[in-house]
């Protein structure tokens, strides 16, 4: 657990995550992907049992604003992968979307030094992830109906800055 400005951070592999927090995780998504994007999806499946989950807080016991996971490389590609980066609508426009991306980039530079990190984005987010150092890797796709490229940050050729 780390703090970083207003937020408290919780790592934790799936089989770790008390199931309190594994709800409020699994809620938040739904809400944001599935109900607020309209888009119904499979979001709950087996790359959640191979990565790390990402939970953010304003304070421990605080509802949950923000969460991501953090896939094993080997899952989505020969790179750890970020996905499912959701902050909830009450927290965004303070810049929490970067604050919580900086934080899961710097869980895979901790955990798989020298590797570069994988996302798949939607295509209209490009900017948002180019500006934290990823790079558009593949031709624009649709997935689960919306637009999506794949991105790579490359540790050798992007400057990392710390969360």
């Amino acid at each position: 657990m780390a703090t970083a400005g207003p937020w408290h951070w919780t790592w934790a592999r799936l089989d770790d995550l008390p199931a309190r927090a594994l709800h409020e995780a699994l809620a938040l998504r739904c809400r944001v992907f599935v109900v607020e994007q309209r888009c119904p999806y499979q979001d709950v499946d087996e790359a959640d049992t191979r990565a790390w989950h990402l939970l953010g807080r304003a304070a421990p016991g605080a509802p949950l604003r923000a969460t991501l996971r953090v896939v094993d490389p080997g899952v989505h590609g020969a790179e750890p992968a970020i996905g499912r980066v959701v902050i909830a609508p009450e927290a965004r426009g303070a810049g929490a979307g970067q604050i919580l991306m900086r934080e899961g980039m710097a869980r895979c530079r901790a955990a798989w030094p020298g590797q570069a990190i994988r996302i798949s984005a939607q295509a209209h987010l490009q900017g948002f992830y180019g500006a934290l150092g990823f790079q558009t890797v593949s031709p624009q796709y649709v997935e689960d109906g919306i637009p999506h490229v794949d991105m790579l940050c490359d540790p050798t050729t992007t400057r990392q800055e710390t969360p």
